[in-house]
């Protein structure tokens, strides 16, 4: 039985928020305006760079019309900064290394820029596990819509499908593409976990390898 399994990114396979936080601070430094907190920051974290940073500006009262200009000042800076702050969550090392050795391919979708999301993959490591990359820049669309998910799965080998994430988000998204969610409970969500609509929450990597099984076996697969 082949299995495919597409997984986000930040709030799932990493802890980017200290890095993300950074790069927002120095954008805001050079508008004059104090840094915000991590927590904060994280809280407008989702659904892609420009909504980010449409975020942290209306937070901050900042005029809508530097809009493009702050993007880019801060997909810049966090760019240079080489990932430095940003961690592997524990136990995404074996569960992925154990997945591969069942024979499962595996992607990412992301709506992180794509060239960040490449970077990051490669700086720590996690690239060679991976065969397809779909970043919030692929396509026209970004997460909740379907069609990156979707755009996801078809760069890989046909199978039984199955998505990881960690956010309201990514649940819309694997909802609308109906498509098996299972929930990393550690990430950026923001409501509680019953509240968002999932096949299986974990809150451990190391137990994802069952976990994929327990969602294949209720799926009648």
């Amino acid at each position: 039985m082949t299995v495919t399994i597409v997984f986000d990114l930040d709030g799932t396979l990493i802890d980017s928020a200290h890095d993300i936080a950074a790069a927002t601070n120095k954008m805001l430094a050079e508008q004059g305006v104090a840094p915000l907190s991590v927590a904060q920051v994280t809280s407008f974290v989702g659904d892609g760079l420009p909504s980010l940073v449409e975020r942290v500006m209306r937070h901050c009262e900042l005029d809508a019309s530097l809009h493009p200009q702050l993007c880019d000042a801060t997909l810049s800076h966090y760019n240079a900064a080489g990932s430095e702050l940003t961690k592997v969550y524990p136990g995404v090392y074996d569960a992925l290394n154990t997945l591969r050795d069942q024979g499962c391919h595996m992607g990412i979708c992301t709506n992180k820029p794509v060239q960040a999301a490449h970077h990051v993959l490669e700086v720590l490591n996690l690239a060679p596990y991976f065969q397809a990359v779909i970043g919030g820049d692929s396509l026209p669309q970004r997460k909740p819509d379907p069609a990156p998910l979707r755009a996801t799965f078809d760069a890989l080998p046909n199978g039984h499908r199955i998505y990881v994430g960690d956010s309201e988000i990514d649940a819309e998204t694997a909802q609308r593409a109906a498509i098996p969610f299972l929930l990393f409970t550690q990430g950026y969500r923001k409501t509680e976990v019953d509240q968002i609509p999932h096949t299986i929450s974990y809150d451990d990597s190391r137990v994802l390898p069952e976990i994929v099984a327990q969602a294949l076996s209720a799926s009648g697969n």
